[in-house]
């Protein structure tokens, strides 16, 4: 008799398209799934947490309804695999690999000491393309560039995806499993779950029925319609693929299957998707990305790093005076999200105007964004900051109030998030003083801040420091 498998699940939340499901079901012996709460969880920031749960709630029930369970087990993730080999006699272990340096050091670990008490131990591809050590130059080296890394990539075959397994063998008698509410995976979102939670888009069903939607309706427009934050105008699938919730290849195939029919918006998007794959192979490769300056030249450059400063205060809390960047991050606060434009406007408003670290805005996405993902958080900072690989130059400076007018015109998008001097505010911008900390003490009748940095000397201000640095 085959020894029943663990299937030990992390960002792969789903059930099609999912290879070391499909290699454990293969074995031909009962699969247990299995999801541990271990450091790597444990460092995860507050609205990504209380996300991940959610994802979490909604696999356990597609498991259920395939007559499977989701095991839910908390603590070292070596020690909890083992001590579920020991309860279940189970011969092999499959996961999907991950890219992040601590989750490559733990996997190592893990895998050579299965191996080496006979528990056959296995990862797959689940989260990328075209994984880190199969895309190089022809020099050898890793791609800097995102264009050459796009042209690199662009012709290769991409697998299909794979259907579900049609049945999950399950064991005689399950293991037991934590409770996930015992969890408590969103205290840290405190209020602010209540008036995210519509906005989120949950688990695999949901993620195919919005690509199909995205493909039918708006990918022709893509090209124009993902610069004007007030459009439905992109794929909104950024909180999926973070989850696992859908996969990347299927994705990629419905875009090239668009693309092959002639679809006028459908290259813009797979180039979208590999620039999600650039950030992986940064981050594999020079893991440095997350936590340091990409361009070592960059390490002593003169921004402010004061958390506390008022002007990140301001920023942090969406008051900065100036409607692009406050509406975005209320955006953020409501819906756990921000249009990518917007994105690049807060960014550049941080590390320029203001002249703050974009460690500190990193470290605060991440606390906040329940689509955030390591490598396009710190590849997104680094590259409007200037500091990281393919990096918008420092000297490019955007300008919040004309790219207001250009990408919201009759801003619109502002004034769904800003309720200060709306006579009628929308329910969301209201909805921003639900959902921020009450020791904020904000209120959408006071008056709407003037701004902490004219456009003009932030600009100027930006220009002399990098002109000093001698770049």
């Amino acid at each position: 008799m085959i020894r029943p498998t663990l299937l030990w699940l992390r960002r792969d939340l789903r059930l099609s398209d999912h290879p070391a499901l499909v290699a454990a079901v293969a074995r031909g012996a009962p699969v247990i799934p299995v999801f541990i709460h271990d450091e790597t969880v444990d460092a995860i920031g507050a609205a990504p947490k209380w996300r991940l749960g959610l994802s979490l709630a909604d696999l356990a029930a597609r498991l259920e309804n395939a007559g499977s369970r989701l095991i839910l087990r908390r603590g070292d993730a070596l020690g909890t695999l083992q001590a579920l080999v020991a309860e279940t006699g189970a011969g092999a272990v499959h996961w999907s690999r991950a890219y992040d340096p601590d989750a490559i050091a733990r996997d190592k670990a893990v895998k050579a000491a299965l191996r080496q008490e006979g528990v056959e131990a296995e990862s797959h591809n689940a989260h990328l393309l075209f994984e880190p050590w199969t895309v190089e130059t022809r020099t050898g080296g890793l791609y800097r560039v995102y264009t050459p890394f796009w042209r690199a990539v662009k012709d290769r075959e991409v697998p299909a995806p794979v259907a579900a397994p049609q049945a999950i063998p399950a064991p005689q008698t399950w293991p037991a499993s934590d409770a996930l509410e015992d969890w408590r995976m969103g205290a840290a979102m405190a209020r602010g779950r209540a008036v995210c939670a519509p906005f989120q888009r949950v688990g695999e069903a949901a993620a195919q029925g919005r690509l199909g939607w995205f493909i039918g309706n708006a990918l022709a427009a893509y090209g124009e319609d993902r610069d004007f934050p007030a459009r439905d105008g992109t794929s909104g699938l950024s909180e999926n693929l973070t989850y696992g919730e859908i996969s990347v290849r299927t994705c990629w195939h419905a875009g090239m299957r668009a693309h092959q029919g002639g679809v006028r918006g459908a290259e813009t998007w797979l180039k979208e998707l590999v620039w999600r794959e650039f950030a992986y192979h940064l981050m594999y490769h020079t893991p440095h990305i997350l936590s340091a300056s990409w361009r070592e030249e960059w390490a002593a450059f003169p921004w402010q790093t004061d958390e506390d400063h008022p002007h990140v205060i301001a920023w942090k809390r969406g008051r900065t005076g100036v409607p692009f960047v406050d509406a975005a991050m209320r955006e953020m606060y409501v819906t756990g999200k921000m249009h990518n434009r917007a994105r690049m406007i807060v960014g550049s408003y941080l590390t320029k105007h203001l002249l703050s670290h974009w460690k500190i805005g990193e470290r605060w996405f991440a606390d906040c964004l329940t689509d955030w993902d390591p490598a396009s958080n710190a590849m997104g900072w680094q590259w409007v900051a200037g500091s990281g690989a393919d990096a918008s130059p420092f000297f490019r400076v955007f300008n919040p109030e004309t790219q207001l007018d250009k990408f919201d015109p009759g801003h619109r998008y502002a004034r769904t998030w800003i309720a200060e001097g709306q006579a009628q505010p929308p329910a969301q911008a209201l909805s921003y003083f639900d959902a921020v900390p009450e020791s904020w003490g904000l209120s959408p009748d006071a008056p709407y801040p003037a701004p902490v940095v004219a456009m003009k000397e932030g600009r100027a201000r930006a220009l002399e420091a990098y002109a000093e640095r001698g770049f």
